[in-house]
């Protein structure tokens, strides 16, 4: 069989799932056959996390009995609070989940009594209490209580945190869209990286682990974030074009535009586009948005891109008051479901995952002795 030369392993089929669709004509982004666009109007995140996780949407009770089974999963060991506090205020945030997930590992360990899914479960509910306890404590020396006051939802949860007061409706159900759209996406750059950890059989932990230290990078998750920093420079639309044809005139990457796999459009990015929007007229903004969006004319006319999810999440997240250094995080609070959903898959019907390389270095050479070389 001919090597595929692909770079990235790009259009190469590595594997099978039955649990997305992602870019397929005729059927675009699905989650084990739903459409992005039923889930992001019409469900909540656990309601995608337990189509992911469990295979079908959750029964009235069935999602009643979730949510609170993912309320009681919220505390943290004190153990794992100790790692937090002595782990430095400069720490990136990802580096502080990484550390936490791994640490887990060690105090609540896979087993016969904790499945793959059952973890999922528990990292779906403690994983915003991980990031802002920590983020409480080396901000202002507090000691958060982790349970919070009882939101349902992941998304109220993770906001009544940052914030200390419960979300507005409108902040809350942005938050819950956003985890749906980022909660999976088929054999991206941090799925495929958890599945080959899981093929080795090595635990839940480790190959979760992978997939934090995968989309910690600019070039998958850590988008949002340089999207957002290009973002807030400008005061106005105008100033934002005159800098957007420099740095295309000089050949500089714009974050947050085009898509290895889509061609046309990110079918995420109108969704939360418009979410954007609604939250931009809310705060009375004259700057976020209309620059955003003048970007993305920018990049359209001389570039013929288009943005993908995570150039207007950064927006959306800002309105709802996130720090930038929290944008990816919040990646990994929702891609935990997919993840899990693919370790899970991987181990059904496992097989080493172990591709092949073209060799391009030299040919064999005779050696030398050490006083001969030159």
């Amino acid at each position: 069989m001919a090597a595929n030369k692909s770079g990235g392993l790009a259009n190469t089929i590595a594997g099978q799932t039955a649990i997305s669709t992602v870019g397929k004509e005729g059927k675009g982004l699905t989650y084990r056959g739903y459409s992005i666009d039923d889930l992001a109007h019409n469900g909540s995140f656990e309601e995608t996390a337990y189509l992911l996780l469990y295979g079908k949407l959750p029964s009235a009770i069935e999602l009643e009995q979730y949510k609170r089974r993912l309320v009681n999963l919220r505390l943290l060991p004190e153990g794992i609070k100790a790692i937090l506090e002595q782990l430095p205020a400069t720490t990136h945030p990802m580096d502080v989940l990484r550390t936490a997930v791994s640490a887990l590992g060690a105090f609540e360990p896979e087993s016969a009594f904790r499945t793959p899914r059952q973890l999922a479960d528990r990292l779906l509910a403690c994983s915003p209490s991980i990031l802002l306890y920590w983020h409480h404590y080396h901000e202002s020396g507090q000691k958060i209580d982790t349970a919070g006051e009882g939101s349902a939802s992941i998304a109220g949860h993770f906001l009544e945190l940052l914030h200390g007061r419960p979300p507005s409706a409108l902040h809350e159900e942005t938050l819950d869209v956003a985890l749906v759209l980022y909660a999976e996406h088929e054999f991206n750059a941090s799925t495929f990286a958890s599945r080959v950890t899981a093929s080795t059989l090595s635990d839940y932990y480790s190959a979760i682990t992978t997939g934090i230290g995968t989309l910690r990078g600019p070039l998958h998750g850590g988008a949002n974030e340089a999207a957002m920093e290009l973002i807030e420079q400008f005061d106005n639309p105008d100033e934002a074009e005159k800098a957007i044809l420099h740095l295309l005139g000089s050949r500089q990457l714009i974050m947050g535009f085009g898509h290895r796999v889509y061609s046309v459009s990110d079918p995420r990015s109108d969704i939360i586009k418009l979410w954007s929007k609604t939250l931009s007229v809310e705060a009375g903004d004259t700057s976020l948005y209309p620059v955003s969006e003048r970007i993305e004319a920018v990049m359209r006319r001389e570039r013929k891109l288009f943005p993908n999810l995570d150039f207007y999440s950064a927006s959306a997240f800002r309105f709802i008051g996130i720090p930038t250094s929290l944008f990816t995080p919040v990646f990994v609070l929702s891609r935990i479901a997919g993840w899990s959903a693919h370790i899970v898959e991987q181990r059904e019907n496992n097989r080493l995952i172990r591709p092949s390389a073209e060799y391009t270095g030299p040919e064999p050479q005779p050696w030398i002795e050490i006083e001969d070389r030159r």
